[in-house]
């Protein structure tokens, strides 16, 4: 198992994000996710910068491998442009670059105003967009006409050693289904035991899996409480808000989850303390076992203070 920090797009400026991952690296943390939006989850976020610019950035300031989570190829963005994104990434990062990918949301790919298509519609745009990306990393002049995309005579130039693995996010049994038979690997916002059992049962055997969560350090629970509640509402939600368009109410989060769902439900998170500000790390296991923790236990260590916040170290052990 390794242990990484997750760049939050939605809530830190460029140059925020990149010193995060200078010392995210300095503190011991292994590998890096960014998130890819084009707004944020609720206003109170306050920020979303274009991730392929603060890949390159990214690329400059540390040695850390580098995943998406996640990139939607399908809808605001034509499949053919993320394949030299990516491959692009990949360069610049010397191959230390992973490409997570899902169906996407309409919160972030609605903003050209084109139709939103449905669950099965969209796992289906995003099989067809893996494959596109395919072919244009193996280097060939590339034409294609399929049922959702179509490419002329397109050749990506700047290409790394060995073509971007791509981690398939899911959710739902048709999803992970899609995950294990074409991703190289599965990518999921919780360590999950049984969505990652029926992505290994499906095919994905010993692929890599990828989890995250997220922690807030604050000086009381009440206050990290408050403050996870009032940036990240949508981490807990009663219900699935993939399909929400951004509305002026976006702000307020008693649409998302019942506060009561952020308290801290081990006795060692009742008794950490740090930052005003929530943070998150991502936890990846390559093993061929097919189960998963049902939990990951985490203990605060020496402080680190980033971006000017302080944020733990974090140490971590799976429980069976």
């Amino acid at each position: 198992m390794r242990m990484g920090y997750f760049l939050s797009c939605e809530e830190y400026s460029p140059a925020e994000l990149v010193e995060q991952a200078r010392l995210a690296e300095e503190a011991g943390f292994q590998a890096l996710w960014v998130s890819d939006h084009y707004h944020p989850w609720v206003d109170a976020q306050g920020e979303s910068p274009f991730v392929w610019s603060v890949i390159g950035a990214l690329s400059q300031a540390c040695r850390l491998p580098v995943t998406t989570a996640v990139t939607c190829p399908t809808i605001r963005i034509h499949p053919a442009v993320v394949a030299q994104a990516a491959a692009t990434s990949a360069v610049m990062l010397e191959g230390r670059f992973v490409l997570g990918v899902g169906s996407g949301e309409a919160l972030n790919e609605h903003v050209l105003g084109g139709r939103w298509p449905g669950a099965d519609e969209r796992l289906e745009m995003l099989e067809e967009a893996v494959d596109v990306m395919r072919q244009l990393w193996a280097g060939d002049f590339v034409s294609h006409r399929g049922r959702h995309y179509t490419v002329e005579q397109a050749r990506v130039y700047t290409r790394p050693e060995s073509p971007p693995p791509v981690y398939v996010s899911g959710f739902g049994p048709k999803a992970i289904d899609l995950a294990a038979r074409i991703g190289d690997g599965y990518i999921n916002t919780q360590p999950d035991a049984d969505m990652v059992r029926q992505f290994r049962e499906g095919g994905g055997a010993d692929k890599p899996a990828a989890a995250g969560f997220k922690a807030c350090y604050a000086p009381t629970e009440e206050e990290a409480v408050r403050i996870a509640y009032q940036l990240w509402p949508n981490a807990c939600p009663v219900s699935c808000p993939r399909c929400c368009r951004p509305r002026a109410t976006s702000s307020r989060p008693a649409r998302w989850s019942p506060r009561s769902r952020w308290v801290a439900r081990s006795p060692a998170a009742r008794t950490r303390s740090g930052s005003s500000r929530a943070s998150s790390s991502t936890v990846r296991r390559a093993s061929t076992s097919s189960t998963w923790p049902t939990w990951v236990r985490t203990t605060a260590s020496s402080s680190t203070c980033i971006a000017g916040r302080s944020f733990p170290s974090w140490e971590a052990s799976l429980l069976r």
